[in-house]
């Protein structure tokens, strides 16, 4: 194992010290436990986002933290859950009075542990709301998941409700657009290699010279199939083709209902996209792939969306939810109204993400 790191119990206590050193003007850093908010947080009136998961995902979550994105981020150690009681005083750190919107990517340990967070803020008086990503075309019932696993949909939901709540959208406003986002969202990812995660000091798993994986995790899960290389084109067609083709997706999602104080099971059909959409493409790196690489991907992605009616209204290409330093890329295509859009455009001011400012 060859990583920049000095003692792999301090990998992500020393990350977030740096990147406090280097946002000042963007971020707060708590240590024990750990969580980042905007710095000026808390916005009195203003709904508050907060996101977390594992580490080794960067820049999401912590990168998203900042005017027009996230008010709070909840970094775990690394591809390992965060706990309730960083999402709990994280919460605390960014809620201004109008609530508190968790926006949870579908993996157990996460779902879990913002469920207890949501249930404390709640005692404590906090308007709450939890949304559930999960927009990951490959599998079903994944290794940490039970259903499809949260993935790239969750940077541009964290983008465009963030921008929505920065523009004074109500509590069960935000948490609408962001059930609308999620059910717009389809993805799916791709490796060349595998990552290592520093505590097993070994790779998560194997890869020939001539073999990559279809359909993998952002933890390195084993994906649908195990296939030699191809070209650009050839996994950018096959993983778009996914995406376009993927079927009407139906089913059941708890969420916390601030009226009854409790848990309520929500019911959620996702339409499949069809000509006449227009869509945000994100091509996305898993940490070791070159941007120069993802432009090619891009390349195809277009001709694939053009024959088969779909326009690209906006793009994002880039490294923005990584896999540590796995080769390999993912897609997501957002199927993007007038609401999304303008939120989209909107002004940005993050570690990770800016625009417009």
């Amino acid at each position: 194992m060859k990583k920049l790191i000095n003692a792999v119990d301090n990998v992500v206590r020393e990350q977030l010290q740096g990147m406090a050193i280097a946002h000042p003007d963007l971020v707060k850093v708590q240590i024990d436990p750990h969580y980042v908010v905007r710095a000026d947080a808390p916005v009195k009136g203003k709904v508050a986002l907060v996101s977390g998961g594992g580490s080794g995902h960067e820049p999401m979550h912590g990168g998203f933290v900042g005017m027009g994105m996230l008010d709070g981020a909840c970094p775990g150690e690394v591809f390992t859950s965060p706990t309730p009681d960083q999402m709990y005083e994280c919460a605390k750190a960014v809620d201004g009075g109008a609530g508190v919107l968790f926006i949870v990517k579908n993996y157990t340990g996460d779902v879990l542990n913002f469920e207890t967070a949501a249930e404390l803020a709640h005692a404590d008086g906090i308007k709450v709301q939890s949304i559930l990503i999960d927009d990951d075309v490959a599998v079903k019932d994944s290794l940490y998941t039970a259903g499809r696993r949260g993935v790239g949909t969750t940077v541009l939901a964290e983008k465009i409700v963030g921008a929505a709540a920065e523009a004074g959208y109500n509590l069960t406003q935000c948490a609408d657009l962001c059930r609308k986002v999620n059910s717009y969202g389809r993805s799916m990812g791709m490796a060349l290699t595998s990552c290592t995660v520093p505590a097993a000091g070994k790779p998560t798993f194997t890869l020939g010279d001539n073999e990559m994986e279809i359909g993998i995790g952002i933890h390195g899960e084993p994906g649908q199939r195990r296939m030699e290389m191809k070209t650009a084109d050839e996994i950018t067609e096959m993983m778009a083709l996914e995406i376009i083709t993927d079927k009407t997706y139906t089913r059941t999602a708890r969420e916390w209902d601030n009226d009854q104080g409790a848990w309520v099971d929500v019911e959620l059909v996702d339409e499949p996209l069809k000509a006449g959409d227009q869509v945000i493409a994100f091509v996305n790196s898993m940490g070791g792939t070159p941007v120069s690489e993802l432009y090619a991907i891009y390349r195809k992605l277009a001709e694939v969306c053009q024959s088969h009616g779909i326009t690209i209204a906006r793009n994002l290409i880039g490294p923005y939810i990584t896999s540590l330093e796995m080769q390999g890329c993912s897609i997501t295509l957002l199927k993007a109204d007038e609401e999304i859009l303008r939120f989209w455009d909107a002004p940005v001011k993050t570690p990770g993400l800016r625009w417009g400012v």
